[in-house]
């Protein structure tokens, strides 16, 4: 965790948290850093390590988002700046259409009221790290949020490669939802027709394939920061 040189920069993140001075110029500080933020190393750790466990799934075709507007009013859309592609009636009929199989906490939790007994998990926070897998759409872009959750002991090279997975991935998220995206320079992914379903699929794939080595990296980061602690 050593930072290189001895110049400005390094200078000046002497004085900033979790960093310290060493012999040989700055370092990240990994024992101060793993005791303070112990129970989020161990959680990042934990589901990190229990997605990359798991095969992924790949039938749930973003309806995530489809549920999170169900049955919803106009005032209660999330995002009201973007039509509905299918309207209210045509969108509440792809959630009652389709088998609903959402793992994720962070996206269930935005689920409507009508939405959440469709859902055939009931993910909570507790459950995460025994849910989590390396299709969801949401758990990929959380590789981003555990790299900033765990810096600075996670390598800038890494951060920004979390970075960009987690914007290309938000991309898909949107393009398959139920909104009209067509206004932002966005063509839809139709899920709710067979071409559309494949056209996900194959992009989900390749963003779990780009997540496993970052998923690896960040695990390696936490096991880093606890054999520091220890």
């Amino acid at each position: 965790m050593e930072l290189r040189g001895t110049g400005p920069a390094a200078e000046e993140r002497a004085g900033w948290a979790h960093y310290r001075r060493t012999a040989a110029g700055v370092a990240v500080d990994g024992a101060a850093l793993a005791a303070g933020r112990a129970a989020t190393v161990r959680q990042a750790r934990a589901v990190l390590a229990g997605t990359l466990a798991r095969p992924a799934q790949l039938g749930c075709f973003g309806l995530h988002e489809w549920a999170m507007v169900h049955r919803a009013t106009p005032e209660e859309v999330r995002h009201a700046g973007l039509p509905l592609r299918l309207g209210h009636a045509g969108t509440d009929a792809v959630v009652e259409g389709h088998r609903i199989r959402c793992s994720h906490v962070d996206a269930f939790r935005f689920f409507t009221p009508t939405a959440v007994p469709r859902n055939e998990l009931q993910p909570t926070r507790s459950t995460q790290a025994a849910l989590e897998q390396p299709g969801c759409l949401h758990a990929t872009m959380d590789c981003y949020r555990w790299a900033m959750k765990l810096s600075p002991a996670v390598p800038g090279e890494l951060l920004l490669d979390c970075y960009e997975l987690a914007r290309d991935v938000r991309v898909l998220d949107m393009r398959a939802s139920p909104y009209d995206v067509t206004s932002l320079g966005l063509e839809p992914v139709a899920i709710e027709t067979p071409e559309g379903k494949a056209a996900y699929v194959r992009a989900q794939r390749e963003f779990a394939e780009r997540a496993a080595p970052l998923r690896r990296a960040l695990l390696a980061a936490c096991d880093a920061l606890l054999a520091t602690a220890a």
